[in-house]
């Protein structure tokens, strides 16, 4: 059954088969074939999605779509600019601190590079940057959106690991997101002034404390998100909700930038991107549902914990497995494919499954953006009229950085685990 499982998985998506119907075709001979039972299937699919913590992925999907609509991004790089001042590589700079800004709000690292992008693309592009190397930058900086709460990728994290709650996670994703973009923010740096882009800086640097009132009300959103839910007066997905109404009442009363045509369309656009998210969600159940039936994560790790294979060694392999994995799945499959294998044995060596969670979204992080098939770069190159190919001189730079401060968070936990552990949740 193991080998039927995922001999045909991979045959699928080889032929070119979407990735959430390889997992559920498989899922389904390998229910046929060992009789559990047909029937299973369709109350499979649901349970798979019927749990209230899912509740939160499409209305944060809501909620950053209605900020980007609303101009906060705007806002947000002309106070960012202000930080930055005029300096060489100041954009790039600039690029990669509204992105980490803007992941406080969306929690989806494609809707980020997006929202960037339309911002800073046209500016970076005039003051001379390279199209491929904007492209790249943008779309590694909105990978930091699945790290710094409120993050989509750490609430499916938690459905699939009820050990690790949603809170401890976003704290513990606080200050490797944050690392993980003051290391883009210094490569971004390095290469422009190797390079010799934005020799002259394009524009005056905005009054600080002008641009700070005027970004302050999306400054305050993730501060409403992450203190509301630390102060106990909502759930993650009741904070949801309220930055949903609360970048309702920014776009429409506050900055009069959204009209009733913008609302109706970011919701016809959130469902769309959500529908996406949660069939993926559907069908991968189906596929883990079957595999843990017929005990094939079981005896994957049973195999490799019979190796021998020292602690020190086996996370170093899991680290290299999932950064080969991220570079052609996208973060959800990678959890639904991989966690049945390697919970087990984190719970063989003791780790710690909310720091576990930290690392294995980094690789997820590193995968948006590492070619071939990194969905944040997808949507730069588009958006910058680029082929992802001609992105990679560039990317590996920004690769090999954020690659080195996972490792950082991989082999000292405490840059996880400090900040869950001082506000209570472990």
């Amino acid at each position: 059954m193991d080998w039927l499982l995922f001999g045909l998985f991979v045959g699928l998506m080889v032929t070119g088969v979407p990735l959430a119907v390889a997992m559920g075709l498989a899922g389904t001979a390998v229910v046929a074939a060992a009789g559990l039972g047909m029937l299973s299937l369709p109350t499979n699919v649901y349970t798979g999605i019927a749990k209230y913590p899912l509740m939160a992925i499409p209305v944060f999907v809501i909620a950053g779509l209605i900020f980007e609509r609303a101009g906060v991004a705007t806002t947000i790089v002309r106070f960012a600019s202000a930080i930055v001042g005029q300096r060489q590589g100041g954009l790039a700079m600039v690029a990669v601190i509204v992105a980490m800004i803007l992941g406080g709000i969306s929690g989806s690292g494609p809707a980020d590079s997006a929202a960037v992008g339309a911002v800073m693309l046209p500016s970076m592009v005039k003051a001379g940057y390279p199209r491929e190397f904007t492209a790249g930058v943008i779309a590694a900086a909105g990978s930091t959106d699945i790290l710094i709460p409120p993050s989509i990728a750490f609430v499916v994290y938690s459905l699939l690991v009820p050990q690790a709650s949603v809170p401890a996670l976003f704290a513990a994703g606080m200050v490797p997101g944050i690392l993980s973009g003051l290391t883009l923010v210094a490569v971004a740096w390095w290469l422009s002034r190797r390079h010799g882009f934005e020799s002259t800086p394009a524009e005056e640097r905005p009054p600080f404390w002008k641009s700070l009132k005027e970004a302050g009300w999306g400054l305050a959103a993730p501060v409403i998100i992450l203190g509301g839910m630390r102060s106990g007066y909502f759930t993650p997905t009741e904070a949801a909700v309220v930055a949903v109404f609360y970048g309702f009442i920014v776009g429409m009363v506050i900055y009069r930038s959204l009209t009733w045509r913008d609302v109706y369309d970011v919701l016809v656009e959130s469902a769309e991107i959500s529908s996406v998210i949660l069939t993926v969600v559907a069908l991968a159940s189906v596929f883990a549902w079957a595999s843990n039936t017929v005990g094939t994560f079981d005896h994957l790790a049973k195999a490799m914990l019979g190796t021998g294979t020292p602690e020190f060694a086996m996370l170093l392999l899991i680290q290299v497995l999932l950064l080969f994995a991220g570079m052609f799945l996208d973060a959800i499959s990678i959890y639904f494919i991989f966690l049945p294998l390697l919970i087990p044995i984190a719970m063989h060596f003791q780790w710690d499954l909310v720091w576990f969670g930290v690392i294995i979204t980094m690789n997820m992080a590193l995968g948006q953006f590492t070619p071939p098939l990194g969905v944040n770069l997808m949507v730069t190159s588009r958006m910058a009229g680029v082929t992802m190919e001609s992105t990679i001189p560039w990317v590996l730079w920004m690769v090999a950085a954020m690659a080195g401060t996972m490792f950082l968070v991989t082999y000292v936990p405490e840059l996880a685990l400090w900040l869950p552990r001082t506000l209570g949740y472990l």
